[in-house]
């Protein structure tokens, strides 16, 4: 069985506690925080990292999980196998990393703009019903709206690095976009291309006699989206919305696209954004054998190289990363006695939950072991996203759970790789918040 990283692991079934900047995040050492141990678990070029910020990060994880029972926290480290001495050191070098990404921003003269923390902040508090309710978030989490904003101010720090460092990055070649495309195109192989007519949901009989204009031959489609489509940004080019492979349209549309073949055009169909008549313009065919890039539709091309342009962009910063540690002045400092995590794993064994090798343990809302497929878990396969038109895409901008982008961004603090991405610190707490997705910004309203 393979074991997920600590804060992977938790991420991986939705932990509130995930922050913008990974799961350490989100425990600041304030005035506030408890004392337990006192004294210091790590120096990074002189500055000090407290045991007492450490021991906090891991307690507020703990609560989280609700494993602050010494039994049910014992047996999850046990199935997980992981010691309190390694959950410790994972927390540590969380933050080692994080105070070198501090260091190389003061270094560079990078800083985080205030006005923009501001507007995150405010975006995120507007999706809580009131005030009250943004502040039992924020409690939820462990952490107050300072430390939060701390949170995002280092994330658009870290931001800004890694686009700096990743200026240098090689730009992938057409062999390696045809290489990486070859594994990428039996998942694209059935995926449909299409364009939309999007009418308010108060116009379905003009939305009628549209299309029944389309169909008797008097009225062009794409010509029609650019006179009628609400969806101004997709009527600009006929209604065209893309491939269905590299948007998250949403279900009603999906279902409806399902049922066409190329060429042909839906009746109306009725979402969330309003009123669809859909027409599928492309079906792609996945070949025996990729031997060209010239098999594969542009947008695909370009969504693997933009993929792989960000790994790469990805591995320079890593790089960087690297250099800063081995240059820096690290001391960290062993694990003193009588911190509250400590259990004697002597009492403690492992429960088996796969033997297969096929997934991972991770844990429920009550600190169960349970087996997350793999895949999922770490995030394999996926490919870069693409735009996507309004009024189709089925995604909420600062609306979605904060564990899925969490997950990455928690796994790579753990082990060592760059903080949170470019959506990363607009990321917020999810307890407690308002219910129903909303349309993608810009959507006809």
């Amino acid at each position: 069985m393979k074991k997920l990283s600590f804060a992977k692991s938790l991420a991986s079934v939705g932990l509130a506690a995930v922050c913008a900047l990974g799961i350490v995040g989100c425990s600041e050492q304030t005035s506030d925080t408890p004392t337990y141990t006192g004294g210091v678990a790590a120096t990074v070029n002189g500055v000090e990292i407290p045991e007492d910020k450490v021991t906090q990060a891991i307690q507020d994880i703990r609560a989280q999980m609700s494993l602050t029972e010494e039994d049910a926290w014992g047996q999850w480290l046990a199935d997980n196998d992981y010691t309190p001495e390694s959950v410790r050191e994972e927390i540590v070098n969380s933050f080692v990393d994080q105070e070198l990404v501090k260091q190389g921003g003061e270094a560079e003269g990078i800083t985080a703009d205030p006005t923009e923390i501001d507007q995150y902040v405010e975006t995120m508090r507007g999706h809580y019903d009131s005030d009250s309710a943004w502040a039992e978030a924020l409690e939820a989490v462990g952490m107050t709206e300072d430390e939060y904003r701390d949170n995002i101010a280092l994330s658009l720090v870290s931001q800004q690095l890694q686009e700096k460092v990743g200026e240098g990055a090689a730009e992938p070649t057409d062999e390696e976009v045809l290489e990486s495309a070859k594994t990428y195109v039996s998942s694209y192989d059935g995926a449909k291309k299409s364009s939309h007519i999007l009418f308010e949901a108060s116009d379905e009989a003009q939305a009628q006699e549209v299309l029944d204009k389309i169909n008797a031959g008097e009225l062009d489609f794409a010509t029609a989206a650019e006179s009628y489509s609400k969806d101004t940004a997709s009527a600009a080019e006929g209604g065209n919305v893309g491939w269905d492979r590299l948007s998250n349209l949403v279900t009603e549309y999906t279902t409806a696209l399902a049922d066409l073949n190329k060429g042909d055009v839906s009746g109306l169909v009725t979402s969330t954004y309003g009123i669809h008549i859909i027409q599928c313009t492309d079906v792609f065919e996945a070949p025996e054998e990729l031997t060209s890039l010239d098999q594969l539709p542009t947008e695909f091309q370009d969504s693997i190289r933009t993929m792989l342009q960000s790994s790469n962009r990805s591995n320079a910063y890593y790089t960087w990363l690297e250099e800063q540690r081995n240059a820096a002045d690290i001391q960290i400092n062993d694990m003193p006695e009588g911190l509250p995590y400590y259990v004697d794993m002597a009492n403690y064994s492992k429960t088996e939950t796969s033997t297969d090798g096929t997934g991972v343990t991770a844990v429920d809302a009550d600190g169960n072991p349970i087996v997350l497929d793999e895949e999922t878990a770490e995030g394999e396969g996926e490919g870069a996203e693409a735009p996507v038109a309004e009024g189709v895409d089925e995604g909420a901008e600062g609306a979605e759970d904060a564990a899925a982008a969490a997950a990455d961004e928690a796994a790579a603090d753990a082990e060592g790789a760059a903080p949170a991405g470019d959506d990363a610190a607009a990321e917020q707490p999810t307890e407690g918040a308002a219910d129903g997705a909303q349309p993608a910004e810009g959507a006809a309203e």
